[in-house]
């Protein structure tokens, strides 16, 4: 990686917080109370929310302009509800909502004792004519060591996707990885964004732990590198380039 690109580092304890007595949430990026200037959305990517709700809880989300909204549970399950339809989302799957400005949708624990992580990924769709949908795409975070598909252009259901995509991996102690940064078919910039879930990585020669985000910009083609230096490590890829 050269002098071109540039990279801003998140740390998990320096992200903004919301306490109540029935959820927790960690903003990146500005959201409701919490402004600061260094937390401007990157890219389209304007909300990366890590919640955990109590037992019992529903949260209320609107949308003030068309959004690809992604939601992952990380501990337990997740229920949520669009359009008075309700869903059930298993560690292993992740939901995608393409909302119209105005929308609003639900997430809610539903169990009777037991304390729930989830993300919250708000995602700017380019314009408002498409038709709202809901989508959910399965991995399998048995098969280790490689970069597994969690949201995008590959899943055939998403209505009409945006472009951006996410991917998800776990990996051993020690074990490497890369992923082919491409700007030149789309004159635009690149733009990723990485967040561990779990455990210790080195991305792009920066060291990150648990919860610490890194958005990279390129304008030009590249590849980034990344390696676990714990085992069991989680993190989330998200390319952010790709515009439709």
């Amino acid at each position: 990686m050269d002098s071109q690109t540039q990279a801003h580092i998140y740390l998990a304890e320096q992200r903004g917080r919301l306490e109540t007595d029935s959820f927790r949430s960690y903003h990146f990026f500005n959201f409701g109370a919490y402004v600061a200037e260094s937390r401007e959305p990157f890219g389209p990517l304007c909300l990366l929310n890590d919640d955990s709700l109590r037992a019992g809880t529903t949260l209320s989300m609107q949308v003030e302009q068309p959004m690809e909204v992604v939601l992952l549970p990380v501990v337990g399950g997740l229920g949520y509800t669009i359009a008075e339809a309700t869903a059930f989302l298993e560690p292993g799957q992740a939901a995608v909502l393409s909302l119209a400005a105005g929308m609003t949708y639900q997430i809610s624990n539903p169990y009777e004792t037991e304390l729930i992580n989830c993300l919250q990924i708000w995602l700017q769709k380019p314009s408002n004519g498409f038709a709202p949908s809901v989508s959910q795409t399965n991995f399998d975070l048995a098969t280790v060591n490689m970069l597994l598909p969690l949201f995008g252009e590959h899943d055939a259901e998403a209505g009409q996707p945006s472009g951006y995509r996410g991917f998800i991996g776990r990996y051993d102690g020690r074990q490497e990885g890369t992923y082919a940064i491409r700007t030149a078919s789309t004159g635009k910039a690149g733009r990723i964004f990485v967040l561990i879930l779990q455990g210790v990585f080195e991305v792009a020669n920066r060291l990150l732990h648990e919860r610490d985000g890194l958005a990279l910009q390129y304008d030009h083609d590249d590849v980034l590198e990344f390696e676990a230096l714990s085992n069991d490590a989680l993190l989330i890829l998200l390319d952010l380039s790709a515009v439709g």
